[in-house]
């Protein structure tokens, strides 16, 4: 005789809610967005406004005398790609792509991104003033156009790609930024403090965009996406190095201009400018990679695996 075997019922288990974003979370865009436009007018102030940093501003721009031509080549090339309709384009596939991931906040903050860093941009090129302090009349240049355009699209195109190829892009972008930003100086449009504070711009408007978009899923659930770990490491070392290369360089040359004269050449502070750019857009990545990571789950809580039945023996 075979027994029917009884088995207790017991009532499913509700799934552990994920920890909800708290005012931290959703607050510290805005904070990066307030010490970044600190950071432009703190770039004004002291490389526009005052005699020693236009001097140190200007011999670095007038010391880039590169002349090998496959280094000249690429610098002209990455100039002349960078056009308003490039960012045009990519600001209209970065949002295609916030759409076609049912993501129209990402689209939206994506495009407020790009078109609020170049507005800005070219306004405050035309409404800022430069004193002639350093003997060498020019119109005012500052922030940089071109540097601000390159690195609204880089990082409108970080926000609305899936975590998968995030870091990726952020390296490419930031490679592509430096050389813009280094390619202007060498150029003579811009000096360094042109390219710094268009980049410092450009992290201002994508932390408010990342801020309207915690803010608009204020109640989503979930871990943040995964940052890769190497693209931040590459972008913490490129940071740090040229970072103090930029610091050491600018002492050498603001003391060659007001202590020891002829303590360093055109070319020495072309490279600590050029250090300096560098450090700035490497670290503006590497906040802006990891402000880029959303969350995962949805605003629906998951829902309880149904509970199987019992066979008979």
């Amino acid at each position: 005789m075979t027994a029917l075997a009884s088995r207790t019922p017991t009532s499913p288990r509700p799934a552990p809610a994920a920890p909800s974003r708290g005012a931290g979370h959703v607050l510290l865009p805005l904070a990066v967005a307030l010490a970044a436009a600190a950071g432009v007018v703190a770039t004004y102030v002291i490389f526009i406004r005052t005699s020693l940093g236009q001097l140190v501003d200007t011999a670095a721009m007038r010391g880039g005398d590169v002349h090998h031509p496959r280094v000249v080549e690429i610098l002209s090339r990455t100039l002349n790609g960078t056009t308003l309709v490039s960012v045009v384009l990519v600001c209209l596939v970065a949002a295609t792509i916030g759409v076609l991931r049912k993501r129209i906040d990402l689209a939206i903050g994506a495009t407020v991104l790009v078109l609020g860093a170049n507005a800005s941009c070219q306004l405050l090129k035309m409404r800022l003033d430069r004193p002639d302090l350093d003997d060498f009349p020019a119109p005012n240049s500052f922030p940089s156009g071109h540097t601000a355009a390159a690195a609204s699209v880089a990082f409108a195109l970080i926000l609305v790609l899936p975590s998968a190829v995030r870091g990726m892009v952020a390296l490419i972008g930031a490679g592509y930024v430096a050389i813009i930003a280094i390619a202007t100086v060498w150029a003579e449009w811009h000096r360094p403090s042109d390219t710094i504070a268009g980049v410092l711009l450009v992290l201002a408007w994508a932390a408010l965009a990342a801020f309207g978009v915690r803010l608009w899923r204020l109640r989503a659930t979930g871990a943040a996406e995964h940052v890769s770990r190497i693209s931040v490491l590459l972008l913490l070392a490129v940071t740090v190095v040229t970072g103090a290369a930029a610091l050491l360089g600018l002492i050498s040359a603001a003391m060659s201009e007001r202590v020891t004269p002829d303590l360093v050449s055109g070319r020495f502070v072309f490279l600590t400018g050029s250090a300096g750019c560098a450090a700035v857009v490497a670290a503006a990545f590497l906040i802006w990679v990891r402000l880029a990571a959303g969350d995962r789950a949805s605003l629906d809580a998951p829902a309880a695996r149904p509970l199987k039945r019992g066979k008979k023996k």
